[in-house]
């Protein structure tokens, strides 16, 4: 019979009770037991563990895990129940507890984009009363409570967060730290004042310095970063370069020993690729002279030798479209900038007609063909099959895709209306602008304009855009009596560019009231008042609108007027100058006078066909911006100045146009100042 203290198995064999109690031992492990890893730390396990714990968990330890399980369903992508559960924390908190409670609870606020309740929370922590894990969540939340809009304050979070990372994410928070600087205005940059114990911070803006004296020029720059490694070895940017510059000391030039160039040439778009062709092979062979700086004509009183109306991108309507009035030798500026000719190349151009062939195919045929980089296609719908197709090739498109897609060899340059869009919203709002309204044509085209403004409107930190579609110029004129009303109904922005509206937040019983944002701001002190209306329209509708729009306000203060090119073109008598007095525009700087000659020279081999003047500056430029290929693919900041505007590359390589504006004042027009 066996012994009181044994236990037989399925098997027959005997276990000594000692076993036994060990095996019992192990599990009961499910049990109520205190956190193995502070409520201060990382918290690298499952949200369903933290849970089961805290519920099983006797009150002095449930905190610790519900705290911990509330990070867990952050990082797990479960706001709603991170929230849920925060709400269940109990108020009886130690110290240490309640400041780990703050902490988590902006995080909930930012993962639910409530930003300026989790502003307002992390301003009430002392970041010397956390340890360094704490620390390192603390300026992540500062980090990404701005919203990518860059200040001093953030710099200096990137700083003090960088020692408390390592690996992959300390590279990433050197990468950032150089994006926000990057992003700031010189103006801003200008105006810092740094402690004098802030050495780190004085580092980086000496090295962005370097970068924006050198960044037009790969070689100096790289001269430029060494010599500053040396006077700053301790640096952490010494030690871990920025992959921008890191880029920059292994950067090679992009071939363009032999380029092939996709146009359409036969068919009904040949018009487009003949002018393409033309200004590309201009400022190939060095025919194309480069003006000294100018963003105006030098007489006042004359008019910018373009008509844009006419010199519509191939993306845009081409209704519409009026011809030019006047002969443009007789509009040009009274003096000449200095030029100075280009240099020719020695590169090879073979030109592919894209007219009824498939893409793939020509692709394979360029690369068989010795082609080192593509220049094309133009056509959309041909941009669009680019993003699938796959190429060795660098290609330069000659048109942007409906969704960018970051593609490492392929570059989008187009003109089109909605980049034209975008550059108004930036031009507005550095012109003190915060309350715009949109008069689109009704339909897809002015669907498209207004979601790029607004896109861009809101990236640079504004609050809501108002839309109003136009109807034809005879709706305009049967609606003279009534007018325009200065309302319209709300752009809904990308979700990328949308602000999160602000909510309070309660933390033990206790409602912290959510900072007023800029918008409410607004429409307490002006009452929601439009001062500002974009316009996209033709000549002959604007002097209907213009007129619509100075009677629709009483009193002194009128929103400012701004328009496209669109609703410009030479020839405007000098009563409407008048009309439009106040009125600004922007145009490629090519049409608005800054190459008097080029202008001449361009117009008389087009007939004054300014639609195909528009397409020979946009040639031209291609022909610089494949010689600056992998300078815009792999640097970002570099700048190209073009007839068709300063050129510069988001992150995707779709080339944007910074436009000259001019303004109608007592009859003449006059430079804007940027």
């Amino acid at each position: 019979m066996p012994s009181s203290m044994t236990f037989r198995t399925r098997s027959g064999r005997l276990l000594p009770a000692i076993i036994v109690a060990m095996l019992l031992a192990s599990c009961s492990g499910q049990a109520p037991q205190a956190p193995t890893e502070s409520v201060q730390g990382a918290a690298a396990g499952s949200s369903d563990y933290y849970l089961q714990q805290a519920q099983q968990s006797g009150d002095d330890n449930k905190a610790d895990w519900q705290l911990l399980a509330v990070r867990a369903l952050i990082r797990e992508g479960k706001v709603p129940e991170a929230a849920a559960q925060l709400a269940q924390v109990p108020q009886n908190l130690t110290a240490a507890q309640t400041v780990e409670q703050q902490l988590t609870s902006a995080e909930v606020q930012i993962a639910q984009k409530n930003y300026p309740a989790a502003a307002s929370l992390l301003g009430q922590l002392d970041p010397s009363n956390l340890t360094n894990d704490q620390k390192a969540r603390y300026y992540q939340a500062q980090i990404d409570a701005s919203q990518g809009r860059t200040s001093l304050g953030l710099i200096r979070a990137y700083i003090a967060q960088e020692p408390l990372l390592q690996g992959q994410l300390h590279q990433t928070n050197i990468d950032e730290t150089w994006a926000a600087l990057t992003q700031m205005s010189a103006q801003d940059v200008n105006s810092i004042v740094i402690n004098a114990d802030e050495n780190t911070l004085q580092g980086w803006l000496d090295l962005l310095s370097v970068w924006q004296s050198n960044k037009q020029d790969p070689d100096l720059l790289k001269a430029g970063i060494k010599d500053w490694q040396r006077r700053y070895p301790v640096n952490p940017a010494a030690v871990t370069l920025p992959t921008q510059l890191n880029n920059v000391l292994t950067f090679q030039p992009a071939s363009t020993g032999k380029i092939a160039l996709f146009l359409p040439m036969s068919g009904p778009a040949q018009v487009y690729g003949n002018a393409i062709q033309q200004g590309f092979n201009a400022a190939m062979n060095g025919q194309v002279s480069q003006p000294a700086p100018q963003t105006a004509p030098a007489d006042p009183n004359a008019q910018p030798p373009a008509d844009p109306n006419a010199a519509l991108s191939p993306s845009a309507p081409t209704d519409g479209a009026a011809q030019p009035q006047t002969d443009p030798s007789q509009a040009q500026p009274a003096a000449t900038p200095t030029t100075a000719p280009v240099a020719s190349s020695n590169a090879q151009v073979k030109v592919y007609d894209t007219n009824g062939q498939p893409l793939a195919a020509l692709l394979t045929q360029a690369q068989q063909d010795g082609a080192t980089l593509v220049v094309g296609p133009l056509l959309k719908d041909q941009v669009n099959e680019l993003g699938n197709t796959q190429t060795p090739l660098n290609v330069l498109a000659l048109n942007q895709p409906e969704t960018e897609k970051n593609s490492p060899n392929i570059c989008y340059f187009a003109l089109s209306p909605e980049d034209e869009a975008q550059d108004a919203a930036r031009h507005m709002w550095a012109e003190q602008k915060r309350s715009p309204l949109l008069l689109v044509p009704r339909g897809a085209f002015g669907d498209r304009i207004a979601q790029a403004f607004a896109n861009e409107w809101q990236k640079l930190g504004g609050q809501t855009v108002l839309k109003q579609g136009l109807g034809s110029a005879g709706e305009l004129r049967s609606s003279i009596g009534s007018g325009i009303r200065l309302t319209g109904t709300p752009v809904t922005a990308s979700d990328a560019a949308t602000p999160a509206q602000a909510q309070g937040v309660t933390i033990g019983g206790i409602t912290i009231p959510a900072p007023p944002t800029d918008a409410q701001i607004t429409q307490g002190s002006t009452g929601g008042a439009v001062d500002s209306v974009y316009v996209v329209a033709t000549q002959g509708e604007l002097t209907l609108i213009k007129p619509m729009l100075d009677l629709a306000v009483n009193g002194r203060s009128h929103p400012s007027v701004y328009a496209s090119s669109r609703s410009y073109q030479a020839g405007a008598g000098p009563d409407y100058r008048l009309e439009m007095e106040g009125v600004e525009f922007s145009d490629i700087p090519l049409l608005a006078g800054s190459n008097p000659a080029l202008m001449q020279q361009a117009a008389a081999k087009f007939g004054n066909d300014y639609s195909l003047v528009r397409l020979y500056a946009m040639g031209i430029d291609a022909w610089s911006l494949a010689n600056h290929f992998s300078q815009m693919r792999t640097l970002p900041g570099f700048q190209v100045s073009g007839s068709t505007g300063d050129l510069s590359a988001n992150s995707n390589c779709v080339i944007h146009r910074k436009l000259p504006w001019l303004q109608y004042r007592q009859g003449s027009l006059v430079p804007v100042s940027s």
